[in-house]
């Protein structure tokens, strides 16, 4: 058994647009940025958990500024403008996060998706996330897997 949290991309789902870009994220990973011919987005299966990145608050900055990095790259340096925020996946708060190529010489390069998002949808998104991890006591670490699924 394993924890899943699931996101609506229902239309009037607050967390919509979150929930519209994992699933392409999983779908079509190579349509999102930064460019991976070989992306395969982990999170959506038990054989590749995501698990939650708490201890280490270096590493989740680190995550976070590498996914801006990218939509600053691609969407230019005001991709925030109209209320928009740099929304990634795998999430930062996970170890699968944007850095993790820093921290593990054996993943894949570039195998996340990272795209400016509205802030308020974006927000919900990370309420629920924050809720899951509270709700299913999530721990920091390998020993506590979880997938996402998009309804």
């Amino acid at each position: 058994m394993i924890a899943t949290l699931e996101y609506s991309s229902q239309p009037g789902a607050p967390e919509k647009a979150v929930a519209d870009h994992i699933k392409l994220a999983f779908t079509n990973p190579k349509a999102t940025k930064p460019l991976n011919a070989n992306k395969d987005v982990p999170g959506d299966t038990v054989d590749q958990p995501l698990t939650r990145l708490y201890a280490d608050k270096k590493r989740h900055a680190r995550n976070r500024a590498v996914a801006v990095r990218e939509c600053k790259r691609y969407w230019g340096a005001n991709y925030a403008d109209g209320g928009k925020e740099c929304d990634e996946f795998p999430f930062a708060s996970t170890y699968e996060g944007a850095a993790i190529e820093e921290y593990d010489i054996h993943v894949e390069k570039k195998n996340y998706s990272a795209m400016p998002l509205d802030g308020a949808q974006n927000g919900a998104a990370g309420n629920l996330l924050a809720g899951f991890y509270m709700n299913n006591r999530m721990i920091d670490g390998p020993e506590d897997g979880f997938i996402v699924k998009i309804s």
